[in-house]
């Protein structure tokens, strides 16, 4: 199966469900619609029409071997390959602040264990040598969770580090 390269790729992504699909198959391997549906908090009508929109572009493709009812997909690119988020740019902004906006309105309706978060946000003075050593850090404080496999008591967690200078509002 080929990756389809342009204005059809962007369309294929454009999408936040399709971006979270392939963020899912990154580091789950596999997943069926009714499991990625699960684990995304979406429907699993939702989550086989988009897999199989990725298909016909050619980010994945069924598991092969798979028996019964239930439909494997995994992606067509090695797992290892870096998270297709990144580089997305403004569409994988989009997502991170559906994923939050979703979470105020429905966090009521969470387990009692999962109704906390841990939002912060604070401006620093650092150099640019010093910026990339703070994300370098929260980088290496995610490294062990973002290569673990979902264990019993886990649940998928958003995390957005956003490190940019503060420019100074143009002159008017």
């Amino acid at each position: 199966m080929r990756c389809v390269i342009g204005q059809e790729t962007e369309m294929a992504l454009r999408h936040p469900l399709r971006v979270a699909l392939i963020d899912l198959l990154t580091t789950a391997g596999s997943v069926t619609a009714n499991e990625a549906a699960r684990r995304l908090g979406e429907s699993s009508g939702a989550c086989s029409f988009h897999l199989r929109q990725l298909e016909r572009y050619g980010y994945v493709e069924p598991v092969t071997g798979a028996h019964g009812r239930a439909r494997p997909w995994r992606l067509t690119t090695p797992p290892a390959a870096p998270k297709v988020t990144q580089g997305l740019g403004s569409l994988a902004r989009e997502l991170e602040d559906e994923g939050y906006h979703r979470w105020l309105a429905r966090r009521h309706t969470a387990p009692e264990r999962w109704r906390r978060d841990e939002a912060f946000s604070e401006v620093l003075h650092l150099t640019p040598d010093e910026l990339a050593i703070v994300a370098a850090q929260i980088n290496a404080v995610l490294a062990p969770y973002t290569a673990r496999k979902r264990q019993r008591g886990t649940g998928p967690v958003g995390v957005v580090a956003r490190l940019f200078p503060l420019l100074p509002e143009p002159d008017e």
